[in-house]
């Protein structure tokens, strides 16, 4: 987990959150938002709001009395104490791609599989700059769909030892993957007592909430685990084509599914999540990484802080079909303002290609490179009397040079970033290497950190019962 202690970027003026604030109150009220689950609409009946067939039209004032109730921050365990990570203030976490139905290994583009599943949750373990796998960070087509959750979770459960996502298909899932965690963290009181998952509720944007994803919060909010409530947002398609529209209806999406889940279980822990970004509007193709979804992304961060609330956005995001410099640049452009809003749960930090379409295996590697450098970046410089070296510049005197310094020589090792994946060596050697460029640099390490990969100790009676769990489930679903 990071700690980014470095100031926040806000953009935002006091005239124009005001403006923001009587938008959404607007959409909220006189519009309204749909919930297509019966339970969630009798919530908010009970709860004085008036409910037309499966649109809620709530009163502002309300919504942030339900605000106010879920925490500014929370700890979410891992079965590994050491990472266990930390939700809100300055702490940022970092999960990998979640969703695609495809993978791309070198120049295939192929349907994802379970062992695609299994080798990017190998690989998520196996770099320190990221706190999770995730959750589907692919759709493994060759497992049957109705039992495939029990095989991903446990999948995550036992080669990593860090944060893992629920998943959220269905209730049943959801409810599978609770009684998973309980086998792992020892019981549901451990688990209640400190959130061991952290789940991803998508708003069907504009203004619904599907029966699926509600189904899967309610097991998640009942059983105190961490829901991402987050609007998804391509401006021109699911969204007007104005950034302050498209933010008056992310905060209208996010504080109604917040307002939800509190009155599910009031005090549990929620985020507010944000993706958000634009189509060309000359093929109506999403894109990402663009200068829109960057303004976007730090005026998120603003908006969530003012609702005192953790919130989710960035990620290595791209359009481009392959890892090249569009790639490259596409994923910069939103993990810079990622770091410069500070946010705190970021989903697609590594492997994002196609417009999510895909995960790759070359540009996993390319954006665990930028998130290493990020966080490296982001590091607050300490400045001392040791740093300052004025004992080298004794030593070294006027016209000479520092590379035999002892300052130098004590340092050389730990003193700069040092690139996995980056190449600075001079033509000649690095024609002797191969020529090689940065996606077939990429691919090398990938398949090293794979055929070197050992998964992490974990207890032998947990494990057995786990599969004991798989077993049957996956007979009791007709799998």
């Amino acid at each position: 987990m990071f700690r980014n202690r470095m100031p926040r970027y806000d953009i935002l003026s006091e005239e124009a959150m005001a403006t923001l604030d009587r938008g959404w109150r607007r959409l909220m009220s006189e519009i309204g938002v749909e919930f297509m689950d019966q339970r969630a609409l009798d919530l908010f009946a009970a709860a004085g709001q008036r409910v037309e067939d499966h649109t809620v039209f709530l009163d502002p004032d309300f919504v942030l009395e339900q605000v106010a109730k879920a925490p500014r921050e929370f700890d979410v365990q891992a079965r590994n104490p050491e990472h266990s990570i930390h939700i809100g203030g300055d702490a940022m976490a970092f999960g990998a791609v979640y969703g695609p139905p495809f993978v791309r290994e070198g120049a295939v583009r192929r349907d994802a599989t379970m062992d695609d599943f299994r080798n990017f949750t190998r690989l998520a373990q196996s770099f320190a700059a990221l706190d999770s796998a995730g959750g589907v960070i692919c759709e493994p087509n060759d497992a049957p769909l109705d039992s495939r959750h029990l095989d991903m979770v446990y999948a995550l459960q036992t080669l990593t030892d860090k944060v893992y996502m629920g998943n959220v298909v269905s209730g049943v899932n959801a409810a599978d993957t609770i009684r998973m965690t309980e086998i792992l963290f020892g019981s549901r009181e451990a688990i209640e007592q400190t959130p061991a998952t952290i789940s991803l509720i998508n708003c069907n944007s504009p203004l619904r909430w599907d029966d699926r994803m509600l189904e899967a919060q309610f097991e998640y909010s009942s059983a105190n685990q961490a829901v991402v409530l987050t609007p998804f947002l391509l401006m021109g398609a699911m969204s007007p084509v104005t950034v302050p529209a498209a933010l008056v209806q992310q905060i209208t999406e996010a504080l109604s599914g917040i307002a939800l889940s509190q009155l599910i279980r009031p005090g549990s822990p929620v985020v507010f999540g944000s993706f958000l970004s634009n189509i060309d509007m000359q093929s109506g193709s999403p894109t990402f990484g663009t200068p829109e979804s960057g303004v976007g992304l730090l005026c998120t961060g603003q908006i969530a802080r003012h609702f005192g609330l953790p919130f989710r956005t960035g990620g290595g995001l791209t359009s481009s079909q392959v890892p090249d410099a569009q790639a490259g640049y596409e994923a910069l452009m939103t993990m810079l303002p990622t770091f410069l809003a500070g946010a705190n749960w970021v989903m697609h930090s590594a492997g994002w290609l196609e417009g999510g379409l895909v995960a790759g295996y070359e540009k996993f590697i390319v954006d665990v490179e930028i998130l290493q450098m990020l966080q490296h970046e982001f590091t607050p410089l300490e400045i001392d009397e040791d740093s300052l070296a004025f004992g080298a510049h004794e030593e070294v005197g006027h016209g000479g040079h520092f590379l035999g310094a002892m300052h130098t020589m004590e340092r050389f090792r730990t003193c700069f970033y040092r690139p996995m994946l980056s190449s600075s060596e001079n033509y000649e050697r690095w024609m002797r290497g191969g020529g090689q460029d940065t996606a077939a640099r990429a691919e090398r390490i990938w398949r090293e950190r794979l055929e070197t990969f050992e998964p992490p100790p974990l207890d032998d009676a947990v494990r057995e019962e786990l599969e004991e769990y798989v077993v049957r489930r996956r007979a009791e679903l007709g799998d």
